[in-house]
């Protein structure tokens, strides 16, 4: 039998809300606190029934409690400091993404996690989705040859309705960037499959965003891949309404395939020399904040993940270096700002 886990949540916003519902779903998990600025959250309609708010890391601490796990959903400029104080206090953490705004920040993140001896779980719930497992397969055991190009396209919408005057969104200090916020999944699942990125050239702009954000709402990204082959990510959140795309087309010298959708949920084709593609399992649905949607609803298995790996069956699905990767790749790619 497993052994069960206490969790405290950091953050009870749309993400933080979703943890905080899978620890409380989970046989194996135990909810005991939640952390949030604002005391109104404790009136949401999914504010779980007897679970103590605290409205600081630092009361929290206070307190004495002492959980086996710190789930940090915080805005992404607190990402850092809420993960370095859950570990003092000898939790593990989950940290959502960006795991933090700069290089730095993470370095300091593992540092301290090998200190203290504990785990910190950096949340890439795509890398569950069917499609990508699929792509990560099918790359890595060489059936597409060598990697002659991959196109990530994701073009998303975000307004006012998302960007609400005096809130952290669309702040430098606190968001980071449209790449640190909305599409550092597809960096991480581009790093996962192809590898590390260099001779990095980008364009930004601002084209609709320029009274609610602090930096670009459009990029077109191209570099070359370490390992051979060239790359570009094109992404913009102006796109009227609703989420159009995203997608990821990938040429080898022996095949190509394009897994697109909103949300990269569907393999829109597949022509590989001597292979016959197989039938995948179905995509979750995305994550539904009202007006927008997010990446697929794959928090599940990484709270799962967190189970069995404190209980000795699995390690780390996505470590601590891997977090960092992907943050080290976004600030790269931000240093080509004019």
């Amino acid at each position: 039998m497993n052994k069960s886990i206490d969790f405290a949540v950091v953050g009870f916003g749309h993400i933080g809300r979703r943890h905080a519902t899978i620890i409380g779903q989970h046989p194996d998990c135990k909810l005991v606190a939640i952390i949030d600025t604002n005391p109104d959250v404790q009136k949401h309609e999914l504010y779980p029934s007897g679970i103590p708010y605290f409205s600081s890391m630092d009361t929290y601490l206070e307190a004495g409690i002492k959980t086996d796990v710190v789930n940090v959903a915080s805005p992404n400029g607190f990402h850092c400091s809420h993960t370095l104080s859950a570990l003092r206090n000898h939790s593990h953490v989950v940290l959502e993404k960006p795991m933090g705004i700069n290089r730095a920040e993470c370095e300091e993140i593992i540092f301290t996690a090998l200190q203290f001896s504990r785990q910190v779980f950096v949340v890439k719930q795509n890398r569950y989705s069917p499609p990508v497992k699929w792509m990560k397969e099918v790359v890595s055991q060489g059936k597409i040859g060598n990697v002659v190009m991959v196109q990530i396209n994701c073009y998303w919408n975000r307004d006012d309705r998302y960007y609400q005057p005096g809130g952290w969104r669309g702040t430098l200090q606190l968001d980071g960037g449209t790449l640190h916020t909305q599409f550092s999944h597809f960096v991480d699942i581009m790093y996962w499959v192809f590898g590390d990125i260099s001779n990095i050239q980008a364009r930004f702009n601002n084209v609709t965003h320029k009274h609610s954000i602090e930096f670009e709402d459009t990029g077109l990204i191209q570099f070359d891949f370490i390992r051979g082959g060239f790359g570009s990510l094109n992404y913009t959140t102006a796109v009227w309404d609703k989420n159009q795309e995203s997608s990821m087309t990938v040429i080898g010298t022996a095949g190509s395939f394009k897994i697109g959708g909103q949300y990269m949920n569907e393999v829109e084709y597949c022509h590989i020399k001597d292979y016959t593609m197989p039938q995948l399992a179905a995509t979750n649905p995305p994550n539904d904040y009202g007006p927008f949607k997010g990446s697929a609803a794959n928090h599940h298995y990484v709270i799962e993940n967190v189970v069995k790996t404190l209980n000795g069956v699995e390690q780390v699905n996505t470590n601590a270096l891997e977090g960092m990767k992907v943050v080290d790749i976004i600030e790269r790619i931000y240093q080509q700002r004019k």
